[in-house]
């Protein structure tokens, strides 16, 4: 998949994870749900982009500010990090480990920024959710319409201390975790764990100001 259709792939999630409108069905009133949790997430961040003429234009840094503060809170970095590196996750150094989780971060949240300055006249719609009021892990499966083919859509949140948490995404049955997976594997067999750093500094600081 070249870098263009994954980014157009990616924009869909954004699409998605501001759109949401499905209702969750919490076993604990005082417990947000998954569903609740984006719903939330939803109207927040549309609302704010939409009566912000800056974002409206363009303003990219004021759109990162907003996915970083609104969203990237929900999003349990640690665990999709140490995934998308897979099993050389445990041979990072501490210091290691917390340079990718911020690299991966910051590239996360420009990706993020730039589907949600795309947004138009999408809409979201859900597939019947499968899951127990005790189950501490669910899939939400939902799929994005809009122009061109529908974009199957799917989120993996766990339920921690802290509330729910999205730990992965699947786009038209591809997960991001695996697919960063690859290609971080393939970056660290070439130059070592400090190769794939110094790779995701250079791509975030060549993309400063910009989305992807």
């Amino acid at each position: 998949m070249n870098r263009r259709n994954w980014t157009s792939r990616f924009a869909a999630i954004c699409v998605g994870l501001v759109l949401t409108t499905a209702p969750w069905v919490a076993a604990h009133a005082s417990v947000e749900g998954p569903d609740a949790l984006i719903k939330r997430l939803s109207t927040e961040v549309l609302d704010t982009v939409k009566a912000d003429a800056a974002m409206q234009a363009g303003d990219m840094p004021k759109v990162m500010a907003l996915v970083d503060g609104k969203i990237m809170p929900n999003v349990n970095f640690e665990r999709m990090t140490a995934s998308a590196v897979g099993r050389f996750w445990r041979q990072a150094s501490p210091d290691q480990q917390k340079q990718l989780q911020a690299e991966f971060k910051t590239l996360l949240v420009r990706t993020y920024s730039g589907a949600l300055s795309q947004v138009k006249d999408q809409t979201l719609s859900f597939r019947p959710l499968r899951a127990a009021p005790t189950d501490t892990e669910v899939v939400v499966r939902t799929e994005v319409r809009g122009r061109g083919d529908p974009v199957q859509l799917d989120y993996r949140l766990e339920k921690t201390d802290a509330g729910w948490k999205i730990y992965d995404l699947n786009v038209m049955g591809v997960w991001l975790v695996e697919t960063y997976r690859t290609q971080f594997a393939q970056e660290i067999a070439a130059n070592g764990i400090d190769g794939l750093i110094a790779s995701l500094t250079k791509r975030n600081r060549a993309n400063t100001g910009k989305a992807g």
